[in-house]
């Protein structure tokens, strides 16, 4: 899933990011709720319509704000308390509200408020944070089912296993959440990119794909590299949203099949070969490296925008390969040397 936080995929319109293969973006409660705020989106009828956006999206309820925005905030039992980091103004954020909000931006996959824990939290924070969420999921699915969604809109609840990288809490946070709602429509595990080993990352995948129903959506939140992806995929995972090709591509890398370049590097000054040979983004299609390398060195947003295009749209079609190489059963040759290929030449 493209990040669209603000409304917005950074540098392009909604048209060019369906035309580059997504099916589905990401915005974020939090920032929606904060600015442009909901009165005017009610005004548009909702998130949809405001952005431009016809194809499902899914909104993040705030709980990775939780960890990224730890001087700003206080956790309770009843939810959580930010200082605005646009004009310092208080919101106390509940279960009920984050619900409230979702249904009225009319998004199609709605996340409950979990509880996002740093990497390198101690033990004991990590379990308070797996109780709290078990908690403010029960009530999000209560207000959830007492309330309708917006008119012309279909609405699904994800509920979010936290617990670190500690397997034992993974696996009560996992089997509480089936407890809760065993009809739940997919499930998110969260609290991973955080800053933890990626040997742990995928210890921990394995107990979820051991635990998590196979016939419903796991969404892996904030993963990852083009190599994480097909590691997580390998081990169930379904859904993926990364700023990784976005972020990047702002700072002049992009991705390959061989691995990553900078774009920056004297090297590509002179060089007239495309980013990626055969590639059929709007860069590689039309301009070479040394053009792409001019943009940047004289701050032309137009090279944010080309590079922008070029790795959303090798990300996109990763994840194409991937499926397809599912349905023909031959998804572990194909990654197998797609991993070999990319880890092998990284500049």
């Amino acid at each position: 899933m493209p990040i669209a936080t603000q409304g917005a995929v950074k540098t392009l319109a909604p048209w060019e990011v369906r035309e580059l293969g997504a099916q589905i973006i990401l915005s974020n409660t939090y920032h929606l709720y904060l600015r442009p705020g909901m009165e005017l989106i009610n005004r548009y009828g909702g998130v949809h319509r405001f952005m431009g956006w016809e194809q499902p999206l899914l909104t993040d309820s705030g709980g990775y704000q939780i960890f990224s925005l730890a001087s700003l905030r206080k956790v309770d039992d009843d939810g959580v308390t930010f200082r605005s980091h646009l004009d310092g103004t208080t919101h106390h954020l509940t279960p009920e509200l984050v619900i409230d909000i979702q249904r009225q931006l009319g998004s199609d996959f709605v996340m409950v408020l979990d509880e996002c824990p740093p990497g390198d939290a101690p033990l004991r924070a990590i379990k308070e944070a797996v109780e709290r969420t078990t908690r403010w999921a029960r009530r999000c699915l209560d207000q959830f089912q007492a309330t309708a969604p917006r008119e012309g809109s279909s609405q699904t609840l994800f509920c979010v296993v936290q617990g670190g990288t500690d397997l034992h809490l993974r696996r009560r946070s996992a089997e509480e959440l089936l407890a809760l709602d065993p009809e739940a429509s997919g499930y998110a595990i969260g609290g991973l990119a955080v800053g933890e080993p990626k040997e742990a990352l995928f210890a921990t995948l394995e107990l979820m794909n051991e635990l998590l129903p196979g016939d419903k959506p796991r969404y892996l939140m904030g993963v990852g590299t083009p190599a994480d992806l097909v590691r997580a995929a390998a081990l169930g995972m379904d859904l993926f949203d990364c700023v990784l090709p976005t972020r990047n591509a702002r700072n002049g890398q992009l991705f390959t099949p061989q691995g990553t370049l900078n774009i920056r590097n004297a090297q590509y000054r002179s060089d007239l070969e495309p980013v990626q040979a055969g590639c059929d983004c709007p860069l590689c299609a039309n301009f070479g490296r040394a053009y792409l390398s001019h943009l940047f060195h004289a701050g032309e947003v137009l090279g944010l925008r080309l590079a922008t295009a070029h790795n959303l749209r090798f990300y996109l079609r990763l994840m194409a390969r991937m499926r397809q190489a599912i349905r023909e059963g031959s998804f572990q040759s194909w990654s197998s040397e797609f991993l070999q290929q990319y880890e092998g030449e990284t500049e």
